[in-house]
């Protein structure tokens, strides 16, 4: 079969560039993950979240090496996911900026952990760590979720390509 498109075949070296490229291609929703690291909120914005299992129920995400936020959330045991909503850009903005006090510009409550629950965001898990896992440049984290409440009413927010939010040409918007 004839193929139109360049693509990398198994085996070929990928451009770090391009496969960054083709994977800002598939639309993530945004979280928040926060942990209580002895008495101080921490927090780190994490794309990468998916489910694992309903039985026991699991999630994942995943950590860079470099990450300076996840040992301190490694050290508390526990965290909580905050699927961000919609109108919550800003947070997921504020959360990519360092060397700020992040949940003095933000409403939250503790959960059951202590880790901080976002005030207005679409959904959110509490969970101990399960399993680590070293995958290339980052950890994928495993968590126990033991405690979890969505917000039907609210719309998720977005990554793609790059920044929030999907624009659509006006011929396709409901």
């Amino acid at each position: 079969m004839a193929d139109d498109h360049e693509a990398t075949r198994t085996g070929d070296a990928v451009d770090e560039l391009r496969f960054r490229d083709v994977l800002g291609n598939f639309a993530t929703g945004v979280t928040i993950i926060t942990a209580n690291d002895d008495g101080e909120q921490v927090g780190m914005s994490a794309n990468s979240f998916t489910s694992v299992s309903l039985d026991p129920p699991l999630v994942a995400f995943c950590a860079a090496h470099t990450s300076t936020t996840y040992p301190r959330i490694q050290r508390a045991g526990h965290f909580c996911v905050n699927v961000l909503a919609e109108e919550q850009a800003d947070i997921g903005r504020l959360f990519s900026v360092r060397g700020i006090d992040r949940f003095a510009e933000i409403s939250w409550r503790p959960s059951d952990t202590g880790a901080a629950i976002i005030e207005g965001d679409l959904a959110w898990l509490d969970c101990t760590i399960e399993a680590e896992h070293l995958a290339g440049d980052h950890l994928v984290v495993i968590g126990r979720v033991h405690a979890c409440e969505a917000f039907a009413m609210r719309r998720p927010l977005l990554f793609f390509r790059g920044a929030f939010g999907v624009e659509r040409p006006e011929d396709e918007e409901e």
